[in-house]
């Protein structure tokens, strides 16, 4: 990477809160621009939790900027395609290249293991000068002062308080930050159960073209197949209508019963039968949080705006906040009030129609039956052309 400009050490630290996929990559962008970091984590340790997630160009982008793009290369993998197909039968609707990214928008669709992207980014983030990273802890008291912030940090035996010149949530959906400041909303449940497991890539079948992108189709459930680990492991997540919901990020699922939700499916089955264990998510939503930014405070990702997976943007969005809060900030940065004011007018738009395409595309993938028939005539007839209406997604800069 290219030295960072350098930034008055009178500033004091920004302090980021979350050290997830968007909290890392904040940390890794403002210490881009010369800011001095901390990070804060409430958990001990970086579990791998999760499965695969998909970086499409507008993130993909950022992270080869900040010198992830080797790294990435080796763990993530580039699907030959998106493939469209009838989730009972498996047969083939469209087919839509994915080489097209990376000439269309010069950066590729690459598809990886959540914790695999996350351990690249923590590798970088130990690797950055002026980046601290403190685990267990987390912020617990916010008091503005004439010099920035006064930040509580609370750990299992102790609490200090130290200056900030700007604090940034990246603390995920029930965020303590948020709470921090006074919003006590709630997240919805969607309706919406995730089912997520792997298999070695020798595991498959090749009639499942296991090198592609698959989105398979049915009447309330869909699935989505792609290589993760360098190619080595197979992802699969299955998505069906639940009434029931359970808190927490993940649980273990029962097999036998998504195997009953899913009996019509009898051309997949083999490859759900497959699977040795299931982990369960109940999807939430909620609507964009209206205010993000509190002065000196502010807010990405989940923790301002969630996205149901529909769209595969969730990990995206988070990537795209950290680049531009970074870039505001460095625009102003002995004001982060009107930084982040006006991160929130750039980005609030962007977010809000990405929830709402993802909520539609979730109608859409779950349409009962006999619309699917119409469904799926819309998409054969759209063909390689599919991706075509997202231009204004994939392309942001």
């Amino acid at each position: 990477m290219t030295q960072a400009p350098i930034i008055s050490p009178i500033i004091p630290p920004i302090v980021v809160s979350g050290a997830g996929i968007g909290g890392l990559t904040t940390a890794l962008c403002l210490a881009a621009r010369g800011f001095s970091v901390t990070v804060v984590e409430k958990r001990t340790k970086l579990e791998e939790v999760g499965a695969g997630l998909q970086l499409s160009p507008n993130a993909s982008h950022i992270l080869i900027r900040l010198g992830l793009g080797k790294a990435l290369a080796r763990a993530a993998c580039a699907p030959l395609s998106l493939d469209v197909r009838r989730g009972e039968t498996t047969d083939l609707l469209a087919r839509a290249p994915l080489h097209m990214m990376q000439n269309r928008f010069g950066a590729p669709y690459w598809v990886v293991h959540r914790a695999d992207l996350q351990q690249i980014l923590l590798d970088h983030v130990r690797g950055t000068q002026g980046i601290s990273l403190q685990f267990g802890r987390s912020l617990s008291a916010l008091h503005h002062s004439d010099q920035g912030l006064e930040v509580t940090i609370t750990g299992t035996s102790q609490h200090e308080t130290v200056t900030a010149h700007a604090v940034i949530g990246a603390d995920g959906l029930h965020s303590d930050l948020a709470m921090l400041l006074g919003d006590t909303s709630k997240a919805k449940a969607s309706g919406y159960q995730a089912w997520r497991g792997t298999l070695p890539m020798s595991a498959v079948s090749p009639a499942f073209e296991p090198q592609r992108t698959t989105l398979y189709l049915g009447a309330q459930a869909h699935g989505v197949t792609y290589p993760i680990r360098g190619g080595e492991q197979f992802n699969l997540v299955m998505v069906t209508r639940e009434k029931a919901h359970e808190a927490g990020w993940s649980r273990t699922g029962d097999a036998e019963a998504l195997q009953r939700k899913l009996k019509s499916w009898t051309a997949l089955l083999p490859l759900i039968r497959q699977m040795p264990d299931w982990q369960v998510w109940s999807l939430y939503d909620r609507a964009p949080r209206q205010r993000w930014s509190f002065g000196r405070v502010t807010l990405l990702g989940d923790a301002a705006h969630p996205v149901l997976p529909f769209l595969a943007q969730g990990a995206a969005l988070a990537i795209e906040d950290a680049a531009c809060v970074a870039h505001l900030l460095a625009q102003t940065p002995d004001n982060p009030a009107q930084a982040f004011a006006t991160y929130q007018q750039i980005r609030l738009p962007r977010a809000t129609r990405v929830q709402e395409t993802a909520r539609k595309n979730g109608s859409i993938y779950h349409l009962p039956f006999p619309l699917t028939l119409a469904r799926d005539l819309v998409i054969r007839q759209k063909g390689g052309r599919l991706l075509e209406d997202y231009d204004w997604l994939y392309g942001w800069k």
